[in-house]
């Protein structure tokens, strides 16, 4: 079957473009994980599952009210600081939910309208150009099928495969791999903790309690050692009075974090990337739902308007997301040089006093 449109990845972007386009096209929206089967094995994206301030916004423009039934417990109004290269820490103020996110992927494929058709459970194996559309490959229960499409549109992440297969040469952000680990625990603390360590990573660590499971996470330099490092990491929370049980499981993924704006990619007439796809996450926090929803939205504006030129119109749109992550660039040193940081959490500015 040809089809319009084929998005490749059902997360926050992929389905709030499915969901947005104009019902004259005829669309696929294709992820790896079959999110609309009871039978589904619950496998998360390995994500801290805090949608930030920037997200509800958009969702509350795009009049999506966040249902009761996605969010855990506890729900988090803290960010406990912990920098272990100045021995300091401190306590700020934050509006997160703290939610499940295989729940919340869910309840966003659940609005996509009907007359897109889902591939749920299909892995795409491969994209290639064919005159003025795109051919691609995907594999379903072992067996392999083909499909085309007039535009094709990357929304499956940081290690994207279309972007490999169509754009080989084109450069990407700096990449790190996140590692997270679920233990059981009896403790429920009121916060989430962000951790500095320099000899661990120039990225950071975290923790998050969600009902009877803590996580600890952290974003690390892709290399053979980064699961010695996130070893080194859990030791040094332990001797600093973390206290946690029996591993449930470990999970991993790709993260990109784009210090340069030449690293943000939006495609071209045949193909579009939104959300980290396209190198559209924060680069300070690593947070991506904002940027995956926000990009999504204008995307469908983009196509909405017609397939013709609709790069064109895309790029433009996107101009206020770059700046975005070029402010947040110039933000980045005071968080993760460690001794500009020192200083700020030595003043104690913006933090808040807690009594526990």
């Amino acid at each position: 079957m040809a089809y319009d449109i084929a998005i490749i990845g059902a997360g926050p972007a992929g389905c709030t473009l499915a969901r947005l386009l104009d019902k004259k096209y005829r669309v696929l929206l294709m992820d790896k994980r079959d999110l609309g089967s009871e039978d589904y094995p619950g496998i998360n994206k390995c994500c801290g599952g805090l949608l930030a301030p920037d997200a509800q916004q958009m969702l509350g423009r795009m009049g999506m009210p966040v249902p009761t039934g996605i969010l855990v417990d506890p729900q988090l109004f803290l960010v406990r600081t912990i920098d272990l290269d100045n021995n300091l820490e401190r306590y700020y103020q934050r509006f997160y939910f703290n939610m499940d996110r295989l729940a919340f992927d869910q309840w966003l494929i659940s609005n996509v309208p009907e007359n897109v058709d889902l591939a749920l459970g299909c892995s795409l194996k491969t994209c290639s150009r064919m005159g003025d559309r795109i051919q691609f490959s995907f594999s379903y229960q072992g067996k392999t099928y083909s499909d085309n499409a007039r535009i094709i549109i990357g929304a499956d992440g940081a290690h994207s495969l279309v972007k490999r297969s169509l754009f080989q040469e084109r450069k990407t952000p700096k990449e790190y791999v996140a590692i997270q680990e679920w233990f059981e625990t009896e403790d429920q603390v009121p916060y989430y903790c962000a951790i500095f360590d320099k000899t661990i990573t120039d990225f950071y660590s975290w923790t998050i309690t969600k009902g009877n499971v803590l996580i600890i996470g952290s974003a690390l330099k892709k290399d053979n050692l980064a699961l010695d490092r996130f070893k080194m990491m859990k030791m040094r929370l332990r001797d600093n009075g973390l206290v946690y049980g029996k591993k449930i499981k470990r999970e991993g993924a790709f993260i990109l974090r784009p210090n340069r704006l030449s690293t943000v990619f939006s495609g071209d007439n045949n193909c579009a990337f939104a959300g980290e796809a396209a190198g559209l996450i924060s680069p300070s926090s690593a947070e991506g739902i904002s940027y995956a929803l926000k990009s999504a939205n204008y995307l469908s504006i983009a196509l909405n308007a017609g397939l013709e030129d609709f790069q064109k119109r895309y790029k433009k749109m996107l101009t206020g997301m770059k700046w975005n992550i070029f402010c947040k660039n110039l933000k980045s040193p005071a968080m993760y040089n460690s001794t500009l940081r020192g200083l700020i959490l030595r003043t104690g500015i913006k933090s808040t006093k807690v009594y526990f």
